[in-house]
């Protein structure tokens, strides 16, 4: 497949743009890529000439186009079955679904009280729903890794769209300073440490914009 364009915001912000990134990054599959810098002037006009929903990330391939970061990467899967977006075993591959849904749609307390920024370092004390927010994300993670960790060091085992999900909680907990022990721990440093992180993070480090509410 040919003539793939990934539309992102800021690496340093940008949360949802960093899921199929990663994906394609992580999987070696080849891609152009625009950014264009969020809450700028003329910002939500310039993503609306590429995105009908106005928002990042959006996937073009020829000329269709794709947004939500989750539909790009169920695309992706399809097209590059044997590189195995998700895991190949059955269950293990359902239970990576459900865990990315989940991440998809909750964890609302934890996205407004610590929105993802890379270059700052913001140790803070967690209101009461952001701890339950982080300790169900730490459930998953033990459980996946207790699981699965025979098949390799991620969620599921080999990398997978699960981790491509949770890694801005990566950068959140980095950003926060979230204290994490054991098997979380152990799947944190694993994903910091995950070339495509290290090479987003270095990307974002070099970024000139500065996004106040942030």
């Amino acid at each position: 497949m040919e003539d793939l364009t990934l539309i992102i915001g800021n690496k340093n912000y940008s949360s949802w743009s960093l899921r199929p990134w990663l994906v394609l990054k992580h999987f070696e599959i080849p891609f152009k890529e625009i950014v264009i810098p969020l809450f700028q002037p003329g910002s939500k006009e310039k993503i609306l000439e590429i995105s009908p929903s106005g928002k990042v990330p959006s996937l073009k391939h020829k000329n269709l186009v794709i947004w939500e970061s989750i539909a790009v990467c169920e695309y992706l899967a399809e097209f590059f079955p044997k590189k195995n977006l998700w895991p190949s075993d059955k269950e293990a591959r359902a239970l990576a679904r459900a865990v990315s849904a989940e991440m998809h749609a909750g964890f609302i307390d934890l996205r407004k009280a610590c929105p993802m920024n890379v270059k700052a370092t913001k140790p803070q004390e967690p209101t009461e729903p952001v701890k339950q927010n982080i300790a169900r994300i730490i459930k998953i993670w033990e459980d996946s890794r207790r699981m699965f960790k025979k098949n390799g060091d991620f969620l599921f085992g080999e990398f997978s769209i699960a981790d491509a999900m949770y890694a801005p909680v990566i950068w959140r907990f980095n950003t926060y300073g979230v204290k994490l022990t054991g098997i979380a721990n152990e799947y944190f440093n694993t994903m910091l440490k995950l070339p495509a992180m290290v090479n987003w993070r270095q990307a974002a480090l070099k970024e000139p914009w500065e996004i106040n509410h942030h």
